[in-house]
């Protein structure tokens, strides 16, 4: 995550942590670096993190002391951590003051935070504050809330944000456990990727623990009014009381899809599994953290449709956070796995045809995302370079998507019996690791293709993970559903049909997102009217469904639906949702007007995460 020219920290990843899953491990340290980082593992690694912090909404802060229980080589004497805006006001080690030095601080990677050690030391004290603008943090009004009455906090740490609110070794390969006490005002709850107490505590004290190892970036705190409904003995779902009800049902399939994920690959490693529904601001459809996967609101649909979200977040259990890449460079290693396994939790609860459908629109945007990048484009390797760069470049539907379908074509190559017994011996013996791109090829090798030079060839590894764009391998799926709505959607345009015509009453999300896109961007102003009338869109509550239609309406100018995308815009944060629809304003001649005068209002109930990407789309500086 950086944009200028420094020195590059040479960081070792000590990779075995303790678990508690009964699951083989393999002990295999190795040493890469990581350019996002100022930590040195090889010389002094972080093993666990206590945090003490004060939540105070008035100055926007978090206070308190982060406690590291360290082991060294026995001979440095300093300790590196990485820290971003954050105020230090002293530091011990073994509970004696010692000096530090904050580095200066460069784009994305912030500060080296040097702290001086003994080589027996094994444990260090930092007591700190965080800035009222940390990257990680967002502090929500009363008003930004589903309620409106209380306010609100949320962590978001992927990629390298967790040091914005922890000065700790802020590297994916890098894994410890922790326990934290987080104080908060009384009439909130707060929780942690970690053991929760799903009661309210009257003191506003709150204790945590996370007896698993997990890297920096899966560290999420959140503090709000939080009612919680329980499923079953290890999975439920937190939310704001007036939404708790309709979130209740949208993720009551949950149990479900934990005995499929387990059926698949394994037991679940984590202990509990639950959801947090956060309020609207959230930059991004969910994320992973163990235990409690936070989720946008966008995903309650009121008919479970868009609930591939869930599963996509709860297989992440075992593609990222049991197994984890080693270095953002590796990122395909967690969102390929991942958005494989979610197709087969989703056929598995719903059925072969209902995963194909998601597939074949995912091929869609992966198809449309190579295209955008061009055809030699290094960044539509599955291996990146991010050496210099922000690692949020390498979140594209090319680790996801692109991810997906290697692994796919090598099920299509070995078989699926051969494929999943693969990947669950993987998942075991990689448990609580952290690995690169070339430890997951050479045990591809060791344990599947065994020098079989035909299946080598027919998998073609080299293409998918060094080369750029789609290699002729590629799976190809197809979907009957979506071709029903998408020949329905020729019918419309060609005058063959009107839209009142459309039998459309047993479509889904799915069906309907390939309706919209079919419609081209010079879709007639009078073709616009008539679809709205037959099928309500602007007036709909899908997000997925909104979203698209409101860059038909931006695309045709249909000035009937400005004010629903204003309001969409100013009440959704979702990244995956807002840049593409500023994006499509700003490349009209006459858009850019309006897409300032949009953000202006909104840009306050944004999330760190997507002001940066549409400060920088929008050439926006704030007064």
């Amino acid at each position: 995550m950086l944009k200028s020219t420094l020195s590059i920290i040479a960081s070792g990843l000590f990779l075995i942590s303790s678990c508690t899953t009964k699951a083989k491990k393999t002990e295999q340290p190795m040493s890469v670096h990581d350019s996002h980082s100022y930590a040195k593992p090889e010389e002094a690694v972080v093993k666990h993190l206590h945090l003490d912090l004060n939540v105070d909404f008035d100055k926007k802060q978090l206070s308190g002391y982060a406690e590291l229980s360290i082991e060294t080589n026995g001979k440095t004497n300093e300790l590196h951590l990485d820290a971003r805006d954050l105020t230090i006001d002293s530091v011990w080690a073994d509970g004696d003051a010692t000096t530090f030095q904050l580095g200066k601080q460069q784009p994305y990677i912030g500060s080296d935070l040097s702290i001086a050690i003994k080589p027996t030391t094994k444990k260090v004290k930092v007591k700190y504050s965080t800035s009222p603008n940390a990257a990680a943090l967002q502090w929500l009004s009363p008003e930004q809330t589903a309620g409106g009455d209380f306010p609100f906090l949320f962590t978001q740490s992927q990629a390298v944000l967790a040091r914005t609110w922890i000065p700790i070794q802020d590297s994916p390969g890098i894994r410890f456990t922790y326990s934290a006490t987080i104080k908060c005002p009384a009439n909130l709850m707060a929780v942690m990727s970690a053991e929760n107490d799903t009661t309210l505590h009257n003191d506003g004290a709150y204790t945590f623990k996370m007896p698993q190892a997990v890297p920096s970036y899966l560290m999420a705190l959140a503090v709000g009014n939080l009612k919680f409904h329980s499923y079953d003995q290890r999975s439920g779902v937190y939310a704001e009381p007036v939404t708790i009800e309709k979130a209740a049902y949208e993720f009551e399939d949950m149990p479900k899809m934990i005995a499929a994920a387990e059926e698949l690959y394994g037991p679940y490693a984590w202990g509990r599994y639950d959801v947090l529904v956060l309020p609207p601001s959230f930059p991004f459809g969910g994320m992973e953290n163990p235990r409690l996967t936070f989720a946008t609101p966008t995903i309650i649909a009121g008919d479970r449709s868009l609930v591939a979200l869930v599963a996509h977040e709860l297989a992440h259990s075992w593609s990222g956070n049991l197994v984890t890449n080693a270095t953002w460079d590796d990122f395909w290693l967690n969102e390929g796995f991942t958005v494989y396994f979610e197709t087969r939790i989703m056929e598995k609860i719903y059925g072969k045809e209902y995963a194909d459908m998601l597939t074949v629109l995912s091929m869609g945007d992966l198809r449309t995302t190579i295209k955008e990048m061009g055809p030699t484009n290094k960044d539509s390797h599955l291996y990146l370079d991010l050496k210099g760069r922000d690692p949020d470049d390498g979140m594209s539907d090319i680790a996801y998507e692109k991810g997906r379908f290697f692994l796919t074509a090598i099920e299509e190559a070995v078989g699926r019996k051969r494929w999943d017994d693969f990947l669950k011996k993987y998942f075991a013996e990689h448990a609580f690791q952290s690995i690169t791109t070339t430890v997951f090829i050479d045990y591809l090798n060791a344990e599947l293709i065994k020098g079989d030079k035909a299946l080598a060839e027919k998998i073609n590894i080299d293409a998918w993970v060094y080369g750029p764009g789609l290699p002729a391998n590629c799976p190809v799926i197809t979907s009957p559903a979506i071709q029903v709505a998408e020949d329905a959607a020729k019918s419309f345009l060609s005058g063959a049909k009107k839209a009142s015509e459309i039998d459309s009453k047993d479509w889904n999300t799915h069906q309907w997102i390939s309706f919209l896109r079919t419609c081209p961007a010079n879709t007639s102003l009078a073709q616009m009217e008539e679809l709205d009338k037959a099928f309500h869109f602007t007036a709909t509550n899908n997000s997925e469904i909104k979203c698209e239609w409101l860059m038909l309406v931006i695309e045709s100018k249909y000035k009937q639906g400005y004010p629903a995308l204003e309001d969409f815009l100013c009440h959704v944060g979702r990244r995956k949702f807002v840049k593409p629809l500023y994006e499509a304003m700003i490349a009209k001649p006459d858009g850019k007007e309006m897409a300032l005068s949009i953000y202006k209002k909104a840009r306050a109930g944004y999330h760190p995460v997507t002001t940066q990407t549409l400060d920088e789309l929008l050439n926006y500086k704030q007064q």
